[in-house]
């Protein structure tokens, strides 16, 4: 039995409009040819044409049919989807009529027309969806464009809508406001990735810009390891780094925590010195507590020293903030010139979008130098540790991130003249809630009050009443060889490695403890944050290292250069004045014709450095009366000899030489230096059985000892007035007969009354003094800072090597479970 169905004109319209419909979805072509049904705008295809046709085209001369794509990915798919109105049978449609038929059936061009009642079709408005009678299209065309910061093939040539974050309307260009990806998507070029890498030995600048901008961009918590581990994953940042400079890794200052290291990026100054020396601290002087949630970190009696924005600005250039520890703070009194407060909630894409709005600015209101800074991967690792699928999905909007802020700058033709640098404050580490050490375990009352975690600290309870009487010898005695295994040392904080400068400041609570990887120190069992990722541990340890990439026209290309400290990048960042106290008289002019120099300022000294003759043409600082007792050198005044009777009765020092007695019949006063007794087992050591084992590693090496005088652990050497006797001792060496780049390893070794440091009791000094000594592991520039010392002067190397030798610092890691 057959059943026929006889389909009146409207049933077959309804039909085809519900087909016609469904094309559209998938029809992503905004220019109309004759014939064709697509959103107006675009060139696409015809219908009669050999040129392209559409799908369903039946014109012979017609290019091969394209598959329709899915329309959820219509930005994707090919611009062959259309379709034919001739050749859909059964409608008894024209053209004409198909035309008259598509304005009610879209959106586009529609989104700010007012509700037609009366008007036949679908609406665009904005009460559509209450009425329900939107369009098919209403969401993509009018609601998602509100919401994207992105152009799409179907966005190419709308109608502006309001509220919209970016523009992909033909008049984007002229208004200021296109999507950054405006011109790879509506224009057909090519996105800054998918570039090849090109020479920028000069700024290409465009008209308007007369020096090239600084952007500074920190990813928090960008550990280096994850560069390496998933670098296929982050296109973006890959290409900064294979086009332009980047370092191996670059080293936080301890404690590795993102405030303090932030601030020292942009001041150049340790922790112990800019006054931020953790994310929670107090200060018993303000009586106050800092935290990154209270209202005390605007105040700018906390933030010392001064931050590259300021320094830019007091040369009367333009600084804007989106973002950065300090940046919103009135320190010395003024805000950058733009900043905005920080809010976390604020996306990526408008922080990016400030950024760029800000270089589309005149002069003077164009920022010279912009600090950006995101809170991922760091959140995302504190969530789920370092190893996850939360750290790679932000590793990859961290990546989107960096990708919107380069097509910006291209599109703005500012991708070959602004210098950027891309870098992140720490790393990040797996923690476990199995691994705490518990402060009830070594006290029966626990009647302080502790910073706990990975570079935990203790003082009194009651601040500011107990603060300075507070029994810290007591607590570290208490806390010293106790347990074996026991995952952390504590530590006087004057007794803890110089490599930190971590003392000289009120704010560092006495009690510290150096806690072991992966493990974290807490007062009792309610500590709760143990899962997950944790920074803040000893910055020699690799999960700690972050990334440092630099891109733009004065950094060099396809450069990898050494690991260095984040002190480093203030300098980087701006050249230093000479501080007249170096040069009290004037800097000695230079009468040489085509010399070639330039003026390197360093803490303890200022000099001329040729680029000629590799070497300083001139150096002025100011040189202590060396201080050093058996039979006094002839060669050396009295008055500047140092006698025994200079030290005061019941200490109980003994002497020790810097130059190995058995190495010379001579013993003179010069070559001494007072030592704790016990120190004295240390001191042999090192140089009966440690320096025998370097100088076979090392083809020989060359050996320069001293005394170190820091009784206000300032990190720098103390004045005369200041010298009672040595606090540490110092010893660099560098390899001997080294035809090639040398290595040199310092070491700044603490006078300890006792050996507790390494729990040496009844220990031969086998198990216990390398690890003694390298746990004290220092660069060259920090025996230079503590002994006013200046070394490699006569070496015949360029200023990168001698300034490479000067801040390499040891790594002893010793990876512990």
């Amino acid at each position: 039995m057959q059943v026929y169905y006889r389909t009146s004109k409207w049933e077959s319209l309804l039909f085809f409009y519900f087909r016609l419909r469904n094309e559209l979805r998938r029809c992503q072509s905004p220019l109309p040819h004759a014939g064709s049904v697509g959103y107006p705008g675009t060139a696409s295809c015809a219908c009669g044409s050999a040129e392209t046709c559409c799908r369903n085209s039946p014109d012979p001369g017609c290019g091969p049919e394209s598959d329709l794509g899915d329309y959820s990915a219509h930005f994707s798919l090919q611009p062959t989807s259309m379709i034919c109105l001739t050749d859909l049978p059964g409608t008894g449609l024209s053209e004409h009529s198909a035309s008259l038929l598509l304005p009610t059936a879209s959106c586009r061009h529609r989104c700010s027309e007012p509700h037609g009642k009366g008007v036949p079709g679908c609406q665009c408005d904005s009460s559509c969806k209450e009425r329900q009678d939107c369009c098919w299209d209403y969401e993509d065309t009018c609601v998602e464009p509100t919401r994207s910061w992105k152009c799409t093939n179907f966005r190419c040539g709308e109608t502006r809508i309001p509220g919209s974050y970016c523009s992909c309307s033909d008049d984007c260009l002229q208004k200021k406001d296109c999507c950054v990806n405006y011109y790879s998507i509506c224009k057909g070029e090519t996105s800054w990735v998918e570039e090849p890498c090109m020479s920028i030995e000069t700024s290409q600048c465009p008209a308007g810009f007369p020096h090239p901008p600084l952007i500074l961009f920190s990813m928090d918590g960008f550990r280096a390891e994850y560069l390496e581990t998933w670098s296929s994953l982050l296109p973006n940042i890959e290409k900064l780094k294979m086009c332009g400079t980047h370092s191996k890794y670059m080293r936080a200052v301890y404690p590795t925590k993102t405030f303090p290291n932030h601030y020292t990026i942009v001041t150049g100054l340790y922790p112990e010195s800019h006054g931020i020396i953790d994310n929670n601290m107090y200060d018993v002087g303000l009586n106050a507590h800092f935290s990154l949630s209270g209202e005390e970190k605007f105040k700018p009696a906390w933030w010392k020293g001064q931050p590259v924005w300021l320094t830019a600005m007091y040369q009367n250039l333009t600084a804007g903030t989106f973002f950065w520890p300090g940046s919103d703070v009135p320190i010395e009194g003024t805000y950058p010139t733009l900043y905005t407060i920080y809010n976390g909630s604020i996306p990526y894409e408008e922080r990016i979008s400030g950024i760029l709005k800000w270089l589309d600015n005149d002069q003077p209101k164009r920022p010279d130098i912009y600090t950006l800074y995101i809170e991922e991967p760091d959140s995302s690792g504190h969530s789920f540790g370092p190893v996850s699928a939360g750290v790679i999905k932000a590793l990859q909007a961290a990546d989107q991130a960096l990708g919107m802020l380069m097509d910006g700058l291209k599109q703005r033709n500012l991708h070959k003249c602004v210098n950027l640098i891309v870098l992140a404050d720490h790393g990040m580490e797996k923690t476990y809630c199995e691994q705490l050490e518990y402060m009830t375990n070594y006290f029966k009352e626990v009647d302080f009050y502790m910073y706990a975690g990975p570079a935990a600290r203790i003082r009194a309870q009651n601040v500011p009443d107990n603060y300075y009487t507070f029994d810290s010898e007591g607590i570290v005695k208490n806390l010293t060889c106790r347990r074996s295994p026991q995952h952390f040392k504590p530590y006087l904080t004057p007794d803890l490695p110089k490599r930190f400068h971590y003392a000289n400041n009120v704010r560092i609570d006495k009690v510290h403890l150096l806690v072991d990887r992966q493990w974290l120190a807490v007062r009792d069992e309610s500590y709760t944050f143990c899962g997950g990722g944790d920074h803040g541990y000893n910055n020699e340890f690799k999960s700690m290292e972050a990334i440092f990439l630099a891109y733009g026209p004065n950094f060099k290309e396809k450069t990898e250069v050494d690991a260095f400290e984040n002190i480093e990048v203030y300098n980087l960042m701006c050249v230093n004045k000479a501080s007249s106290s170096h040069l009290p008289y004037g800097r000695p002019k230079v009468l040489q014709k085509e010399n070639v120099y330039c003026l390197l300022s360093h803490h303890q000294y200022v000099s001329g450095y040729s680029s000629d003759i590799w070497m300083p043409l001139w150096t002025a600082y100011t040189v202590n009366k060396p201080v050093d007792c058996l039979r006094a050198d002839v060669r050396i005044p009295a008055a500047w000899s140092q006698n025994c009777s200079d030290y005061p009765e019941g200490l109980t020092l003994t002497h020790s030489f810097l130059y190995p007695p058995s190495e010379h019949g001579s013993f003179f006063r010069e070559t001494l230096e007072s030592l704790n007794q016990l120190d004295v087992e240390i001191w042999d050591y090192f140089h009966d059985v440690l320096l025998q084992k370097y100088a076979r590693e090392r083809n020989g090496v060359n050996v320069i000892s001293g005394p170190v005088f820091d009784y206000n652990y300032d990190g720098h050497f103390d004045i005369r007035s200041q010298i009672l006797y040595d606090s540490h001792c110092n010893t660099s060496y560098t390899p001997l007969n080294c035809s090639g780049s040398l290595d040199a390893l310092s070491f700044i070794i603490p006078h300890r009354p006792d050996n507790t440091e390494s729990c040496a009791e009844n220990k031969m000094p086998s198990e216990w003094v390398e690890e003694r000594v390298q746990a004290h592991a220092a660069r060259v520039r920090d025996v230079e800072l503590l002994t006013g010392l200046d070394f490699y002067q006569e070496r015949n190397e360029s200023v990168s090597e001698i300034l490479r030798l000067k801040t390499f610092l040891p790594i002893f890691e010793i990876e512990s479970n």
